[in-house]
C-alpha cells in the first residue's frame, strides 16, 4: 500500500473525556473525535475508549487508510511490566489492564497497541510537532491540576522502572514541609493550577486585613482563573499567590537543568496558557539558581500545542512504536 495511505490513531484519555484521531506518517491530523466519559468508571471506560477506536478504525476504512498502529496517552501511569494502568481520576483504574481491553475489543486484530502517561506523551508531541523538534534532549513540564515532566534524553523517553519518572509534583522545595505537602506534594501545593486556587484561599483566610476582590468568591468556587482575573487588576492576594507560584517555577526549572542538561524545557498544560506571560520571570528566577554552564545553553519556552499535545503524543507514540519494533 502507499505511504500516504498508511496511518496511526492517537487517543488521548482525560478525566472527564476522550479524543481521538487519525494521523499521517508525517504528522497531519485527518480527522478527530470526541467522546464524553458522563460519569463512567472502571471497564465502562475501557469500552468507550474500544468504540473510539473501532470508530477511527471504520471512517479510516471508508477512506481507503490502512490503520498501521494506535497509541494511546493516559492520565496517570502505565506500568509497561505489568501492561496495567493506574489513572487516579477513574474510579477502579488502579491497576486496570487497558491494552488486553482494548486489543480483545477492536474490530480490526493484530494492530499493535502502545500505551503511555501523559506526560511523556506530551513530550514527544513536542518532539514530532512542537518546539523540541530536532532536539535529543528536552523536557515538557505540564502544569495543570497537577505537574509532571515528559522527560526526552538521548532520543528516547525516559519513563524510569515502574512508569514514574516525572512525577515532579512530589519534590519537596521546602525542607520545613507541611502535613498538607504530602498530601500531594510539595511542588504541586504552591505551583499547580489547583494549589495556585487552594494557596490563594488559604491567604484570604490567614490575611483578614488585606483588601482583595477575590473575597467576592466563595472559597469552595475559586479557581485558578479568578485568580489570574484578578492579577490582572494588581490585587494582592492574586499577585501574592501567583510570585509564589513563579518563584516555584523558577527554582525547580533550575533544578531540571542542572539535572538533565536539556536542550529545552517547554511549559504547557492548563495554567500555561495564562502563566506564559511569565516566562521572562521564571528565566530570571531559574538563573539565579541553575547550574550555569547548562543554564547557558537551554531555552525555556511555552508550548504552543494547547489543548491538543496528548492527542499528538498519542499518535507519535503509536508510529515510534512501528519505528521501535524495525
Amino acid at each position: 500500500m502507499e505511504r500516504d495511505k498508511k496511518v496511526v490513531i492517537g487517543i488521548d484519555l482525560g478525566g472527564t473525556k476522550a479524543a481521538g484521531g487519525i494521523f499521517q506518517l508525517e504528522g497531519a491530523l485527518l480527522t478527530k473525535e470526541v467522546k464524553k466519559l458522563e460519569g463512567r468508571t472502571g471497564e465502562a471506560v475501557g469500552m468507550l475508549i474500544v468504540d473510539l477506536v473501532n470508530e477511527l478504525l471504520h471512517t479510516a476504512e471508508e477512506e481507503g487508510w490502512q490503520v498501521t498502529a494506535i497509541g494511546i496517552c493516559v492520565p496517570g501511569i502505565y506500568d509497561e511490566n505489568t501492561n496495567t494502568v493506574w489513572a487516579p481520576n477513574i474510579p477502579e483504574w488502579e491497576e486496570f489492564k487497558l491494552k488486553d481491553v482494548v486489543e480483545k475489543g477492536i474490530d480490526i486484530s493484530g494492530i499493535p497497541v502502545a500505551i503511555d502517561n501523559d506526560r511523556s506523551c506530551s513530550i514527544l508531541a513536542e518532539v514530532w510537532k512542537g518546539k523540541a523538534k530536532g532536539c535529543k534532549h528536552a523536557l515538557f513540564v505540564t502544569v495543570g491540576t497537577g505537574i509532571g515532566v515528559g522527560i526526552w534524553a538521548n532520543g528516547t523517553v525516559l519513563n524510569g522502572a515502574h512508569g514514574i519518572a516525572g512525577s515532579i509534583g512530589w519534590m519537596g522545595m521546602d525542607v520545613a514541609l507541611s502535613s498538607t505537602d504530602h498530601q500531594r506534594g510539595n511542588l504541586e501545593q504552591y505551583a499547580s493550577g489547583s494549589g495556585i486556587s487552594s494557596y490563594a484561599a488559604k491567604l484570604l483566610e490567614e490575611s483578614p486585613e488585606v483588601e482583595s476582590g477575590l473575597r467576592k468568591v466563595s472559597k469552595e468556587t475559586l479557581s485558578t482563573e479568578d485568580v489570574f482575573k484578578a492579577y490582572e487588576t494588581d490585587d494582592p492576594i492574586a499577585v501574592s499567590a501567583l510570585e509564589t507560584a513563579i518563584s516555584y517555577w523558577g527554582v525547580f526549572a533550575a533544578n531540571l537543568i542542572s539535572t538533565f542538561n536539556p536542550e529545552k524545557i517547554i511549559f504547557g498544560g492548563g495554567v500555561f496558557g495564562p502563566a506564559s506571560q511569565f516566562m521572562d520571570k521564571i528565566i530570571s528566577v531559574s538563573e539565579q539558581w541553575a547550574q550555569p554552564i547548562s543554564f547557558g545553553k537551554v531555552s525555556i519556552e511555552a508550548s504552543t500545542l494547547e489543548g491538543d499535545a496528548g492527542l499528538v503524543g498519542a499518535g507519535y507514540l503509536a508510529l515510534k512504536s512501528l519505528k521501535d519494533k524495525d
